[in-house]
């Protein structure tokens, strides 16, 4: 077993697990994306298993006033094969030995209300509910 950053050259691997959380996104936006959020210095970080990607985490270190320095999980997904067998804890573990390097305070985390298993996983690994998430889309009209 191995955790590691991954790069820019296993795009398709990580795309490949991370469609499972991320339905919706095609390759082509997921590549524009990541190359959109390097400003940000998000890292990609997988658990290998034999050399399979079996789980995944997209974070980056940031800064606000009410969160200070943390640790933001855009996105963290395990195979569906893989799940319930440890992979999650192991990478929810590095995460945080990872977040203490990197001098930050919390681990902050936003999941959309149909994933009670991930929520319960969350609890579980003594995540707290702070808060709401409010989207509004932005209506570009078309000329």
């Amino acid at each position: 077993m191995q955790i590691r950053e991954m790069n820019l050259k296993e795009l398709y691997t990580v795309y490949d697990l991370l469609k499972e959380l991320r339905e919706s996104l095609s390759y082509d936006e997921f590549e524009d994306l990541i190359y959109d959020m390097r400003h940000m210095e998000y890292k990609m970080i997988g658990l290998l298993e034999r050399g399979e990607l079996v789980s995944y985490a997209g974070v980056a270190v940031q800064t606000n006033l009410y969160h200070k320095r943390h640790l933001y999980i855009f996105d963290l997904v395990t195979q569906k094969a893989f799940r319930s067998r440890g992979y999650g804890k192991m990478m929810m573990e590095y995460l945080c030995d990872y977040a203490k390097t990197a001098a930050c305070e919390n681990l902050v985390l936003s999941s959309v209300l149909q994933r009670e298993e991930a929520h319960r996983f969350y609890e579980k690994e003594v995540f707290d509910k702070k808060s709401y998430l409010f989207v509004k889309a932005i209506e570009h009209s078309t000329f």
